[in-house]
């Protein structure tokens, strides 16, 4: 028992404790203090020793909280404080329904993904919704939305650790309102698909989206491109481009990029930046001076880019665009007929400027990787090359993507390794580039293991600040943190998002500069990133000491549009 002595002045009685003090009656201030951390806003101001308070959702304070009560004290003394990262080109849009914990981007600091490369998830009519269905590999989910607006509050409704956003994807409306065949819209359909944007624009789309090596994009005219963004200006929305090359005729891409931005008045992005092919290589200086020569011109022309040297996309990508005139089923009729087949080979093996051919832009079947096929018959073939299926099935390497492609009835997930690292490293320099993945958010487990994704879904993020901050020195840690938060929110036009700064919505990272690296291999692609310690989305800790917390905080975000 605790002796207490009473001590009685004229009007008032002291407690005074003989043993241990009381708990204090303070009220508490805050839900979480961020303590003794290294703080990086992300606006690339000097890194400070202060430290961090979380009240309910919101950056609260930023100052000496030390002596200050929160139901929550985090210890980052020696450890980095930072916005949480946005993920400039995320294809989580499946991954997140399977498992809404977004582990590999999490656990790398990733609280914002933006997704809406070409396709987006809505708009969807039968048409679309048939596709969908037909696509869909490992992951099986029903289509319970019809627009992209709601497709975004369905995530948020099941759960997800992650925000999102979306663009709208020009290719979607295209199949929304003519289809997937090789054919211009009619004045009539040109309403309809300005009519789509208006809507979708106004639910909170951040722009327009395109992939346009990739058909029915492919068959998409510049004129075309530049109505639907017309309509996205008028919402201050953005234009961002998978550009309609990123090899033989780069330049001559970019060029129609500048004029889409120009004449449509919107600001453009170029998707993961880069010159595929050795023989093209060399064009990457001419790329980036020609971007800033647009910026210098007055145009908001920005990029990103994935720490990699190789891409990834579908084996179909090796075939003509004329294949797919008609959709998947229309190019698997074409494989199983002998001379469209050699039509097709003869003109695979053609260098040709009129589309891009990256079977030739990887220069060899061994650089061409097989990493996701539908058929549980191809599953053994994940992880070998196209030299080694093509020499197990005793064919020639056309043979074999054609006939893989036929069997699998799916453009088959491949690897092709197409860029250098001194380009890489020229473009992680300039500071108008962001970073974005490329890739959907996985988990070590369950589905996701049926398939091997391109190591960038688990390290592209913690890559950047592991090995081109800390080991190779390319960029500074203040510089690579901007760029990761502040430089994207700004170009999406994020409401309270990418700085620490008070006020903010409190997505917040805490890593180990010294720790933080990427793991994922192309051999062995299934490894989180480690080096993180702590993050918050939305003021709630879902990476508690390195681990998954289990909660789901993550919400849909929306562009300056939304009415």
């Amino acid at each position: 028992m605790k002796r207490i002595a009473v001590i009685f002045t004229s009007t008032i009685a002291i407690c005074v404790f003989a043993q241990n003090p009381p708990p204090s009656t303070s009220p508490v201030e805050f839900d979480v203090i961020i303590k003794g951390g290294t703080v990086y806003d992300g606006a690339g101001g000097e890194p400070q020793h202060v430290d961090l308070a979380i009240r309910t959702d919101r950056i609260a304070g930023i100052g000496d909280f030390k002596t200050t009560n929160a139901k929550v004290i985090v210890d980052a003394t020696g450890l980095a404080v930072a916005p949480g990262f946005i993920n400039m080109l995320s294809w989580s849009n499946e991954s997140l329904i399977e498992d809404g914990r977004s582990q590999s981007e999490i656990r790398q600091g990733v609280t914002t993904e933006i997704m809406g490369e070409g396709e987006s998830m809505g708009p969807v009519n039968d048409r679309i919704r048939a596709h969908m269905l037909r696509q869909q590999k490992d992951i099986h989910y029903e289509i319970k939305w019809n627009t992209l607006a709601e497709y975004l509050r369905y995530l948020e409704a099941r759960g997800i650790s992650c925000n999102v956003a979306s663009f709208l994807g020009a290719t979607t409306v295209r199949e929304y309102a003519i289809g997937f065949e090789d054919k211009a819209p009619t004045p009539q359909q040109l309403d309809e698909m300005r009519e789509i944007v208006r809507k979708e624009m106004e639910a909170g789309a951040l722009g327009i989206g395109t992939s346009l090596i990739y058909p029915p994009a492919f068959y998409a005219k510049t004129d075309e491109l530049i109505e639907l963004c017309k309509v996205a200006a008028k919402y201050q929305g953005k234009y961002i481009s998978h550009m309609r090359s990123e090899g033989n005729r780069l330049l001559e891409a970019l060029d129609e990029l500048i004029r889409i931005s120009r004449e449509a008045g919107i600001p453009a992005e170029v998707y993961h930046i880069k010159a595929a092919g050795q023989q093209n290589w060399s064009k990457i200086d001419n790329l980036l001076s020609h971007i800033e020569a647009a910026q210098n011109e007055g145009l908001k022309i920005r990029a990103n880019m994935y720490t990699y040297t190789a891409a990834g996309t579908g084996l179909d990508a090796c075939l003509p665009p004329w294949t797919e005139d008609g959709g998947y089923p229309a190019l698997f009729k074409r494989l199983r007929d002998p001379a469209t087949r050699e039509k097709i080979a003869k003109e695979v093996k053609t260098p040709s400027n009129e589309w891009e051919n990256l079977y030739l832009a990887a220069g060899s079947p061994d650089k061409i990787l097989l990493v996701g096929f539908k058929s549980d018959k191809l599953k053994p073939l994940t992880g070998k090359s196209l030299a080694e299926a093509a020499k197990t099935r005793g064919k020639d390497p056309i043979t074999t993507i054609m006939d893989l492609i036929a069997e699998d009835e799916s453009r088959i997930d491949t690897i092709y390794f197409l860029m250098s690292e001194e380009n890489v490293k020229k473009e992680m320099t300039k500071p108008w580039i962001s970073f974005g993945s490329d890739e959907a958010s996985q988990a070590w487990e369950g589905v996701f293991l049926k398939s091997n994704p391109h190591p960038r879904a688990y390290g592209n993020f913690a890559r950047v600040l592991g090995k081109y901050v800390r080991e190779e020195k390319v960029i500074s840690l203040t510089e690579a943190v901007r760029r990761l938060s502040g430089l994207p929110a700004t170009n999406l036009g994020l409401d309270h998002r990418g700085f620490i700064k008070e006020g903010m919505f409190a997505d917040v990272v805490v890593f180990d500069p010294a720790t933080i690296a990427d793991r994922a291999t192309f051999e062995k692609p299934h490894q989180y990133a480690v080096g993180m310690k702590q993050v918050f989305v939305n003021g709630v800790q879902v990476i508690k000491d390195g681990e998954h917390t289990g909660a789901k905080p993550g919400r849909a975000l929306w562009g300056p549009g939304k009415l």
